[in-house]
């Protein structure tokens, strides 16, 4: 494992030992560049260690953290972020799944607590209720859990003030684009009606390990204020992902087919000849609004 000892760094356990010396110039440098030949990157989490320091400077310069915000990495992997962060802040949670680093952090950081758990299983509530301060998130995400984390966020936007992320560029394009677009889609409706957005910058491959095939973007995600119901919340949701059902068919036909099908459209409001990537934010509000009303009459029909 690795811990502190006196005066040196002391890496040990299955590797061997290795010392590096407090006074050394480059340590911080030396320990990640000794601890990566190690501990390597895990396919099946998804795992691209950043390690560009400018990069990470500059995702640090986006969430512009004060000490009194309540923030949350996602996959701090062996702590690159996490100690940037870390001068800038007294503490974060840091939620990380593998348990191979977990002893390294915690070593290494005095202001991290650590939760050794995926981040769609973590209680993100009783996190929010240590200070009753509304949650920032950030984090380099894995590419292949980027829709379930965005729509955890959105799940629980009354506790999140915003989101800074990594992700694949490919999702990045189809979150901002418009409506009328191939790439318009669910991403696109829930996370525009939900946040303001912000494109912050691209990442190449060449500044991760291992290096991914594609590029990467850093987006802002800042959650708006809300006053949906839960209900509400999780009608609307629903209505778009099945308007988006079928693409290519109209939105007559992908109704139909969807978990709605005993609803009757013809009086919501909606042009029922289009196809989902046809309406905008506006329409879509509408048509969940529709469904809520008639979910409700439903239920009052069954409960006399």
């Amino acid at each position: 494992m690795f811990w502190k000892k006196g005066e040196k760094y002391i890496l040990g356990n299955f590797w061997g030992e290795y010392e590096l010396q407090n006074n050394s110039v480059n340590l911080q440098d030396h320990l990640e560049h000794t601890l990566m030949q190690f501990i390597r990157p895990l396919k099946k989490f998804g795992q691209n260690y950043l390690t560009d320091p400018n990069i990470l400077r500059k995702i640090v310069e986006e969430i512009d953290p004060t000490v009194e915000d309540n923030i949350i990495e996602i996959g701090p992997g062996l702590g690159a972020l996490t100690e940037i962060l870390l001068k800038k802040v007294p503490s974060i949670t840091a939620v990380e799944i593998d348990n191979r680093v977990g002893e390294i952090l915690r070593q290494r950081f005095k202001g991290i607590e650590l939760i050794t758990e995926d981040f769609l299983k973590t209680d993100l509530n009783a996190i929010y209720s240590r200070n009753n301060k509304k949650l920032r998130i950030t984090g380099n995400i894995p590419y292949n859990l980027t829709s379930p984390i965005l729509f955890r966020m959105i799940e629980n936007n009354h506790i999140i003030k915003d989101s800074v992320l990594m992700m694949q560029i490919e999702v990045a394009q189809r979150i901002i684009s418009k409506k009328g677009t191939k790439e318009y889609g669910i991403l696109s409706v829930l996370l525009n009606y939900f946040c303001e957005i912000k494109l912050c910058f691209k990442v190449s491959p060449n500044v991760f390990n291992p290096r991914p095939k594609v590029w990467s973007a850093v987006m802002h995600f800042y959650l708006k204020e809300n006053d949906m119901t839960d209900q509400e919340k999780k009608t609307f949701i629903q209505t778009v992902k099945a308007a988006f059902g079928n693409r290519r068919k109209t939105l007559k036909n992908s109704l139909s087919n969807s978990i709605f099908k005993e609803i009757n459209f013809e009086d919501s409001g909606i042009d029922l000849s289009l196809r989902a990537e046809q309406l905008d934010i506006h329409d879509f509000v509408v048509l969940s609004s529709y469904v809520y009303s008639q979910l409700n009459e439903k239920n009052k029909r069954n409960s006399l």
